[in-house]
């Protein structure tokens, strides 16, 4: 997992060849008036999920896992905390993995949170289960989801 500011973003873009992609978009476009929905950037490759959900309690929100795609999630509008947990010591299997989806849920605890503020995202990759929307009140965000193996 990574965790920081948009503003830090080159930072991590020589890490998947589309994450440049990725963040500039973020970067050049105001999606706080975006109405939630999917926005392609580069076909199933690289697409964003512009969402509002409703807010979870920590007990409610589940660790999940996917296999095809790194998550960049970033925060628009609201706060939202996200636990993380090493996939690998998740052994609760909640759901098994539903590969139309690429997610596996788990019912494991997670070892600790992080907070975002608009402006922060977290990059979740195979081997980070994460559990979002954690939060009370509005949250707005858009789930940057990279396929893997896009070259």
């Amino acid at each position: 997992m990574i965790f920081d500011n948009l503003s830090n973003s080159s930072v991590y873009e020589s890490l998947h060849p589309l994450f440049k992609k990725a963040f500039d978009y973020l970067k050049q476009n105001d999606l706080s008036n975006v109405a939630p929905g999917k926005i392609e950037l580069d076909g199933a490759k690289l697409y964003i999920s512009v969402q509002e959900p409703k807010g979870k309690t920590p007990e409610e929100a589940k660790l999940e896992t996917h296999a095809k795609y790194i998550d960049i999630q970033y925060l628009i509008q609201g706060k939202e905390a996200i636990g993380w947990a090493y996939a690998g010591d998740c052994k609760l299997e909640k759901a098994p993995y539903n590969p139309e989806k690429d997610i596996t849920f788990f019912d494991d605890k997670p070892t600790c949170d992080v907070e975002l503020l608009p402006g922060d995202f977290c990059i979740f990759f195979p081997g980070d289960a994460h559990a979002p929307c954690i939060g009370s009140g509005f949250i707005k965000k858009a789930v940057v989801k990279v396929l893997i193996q896009s070259c």
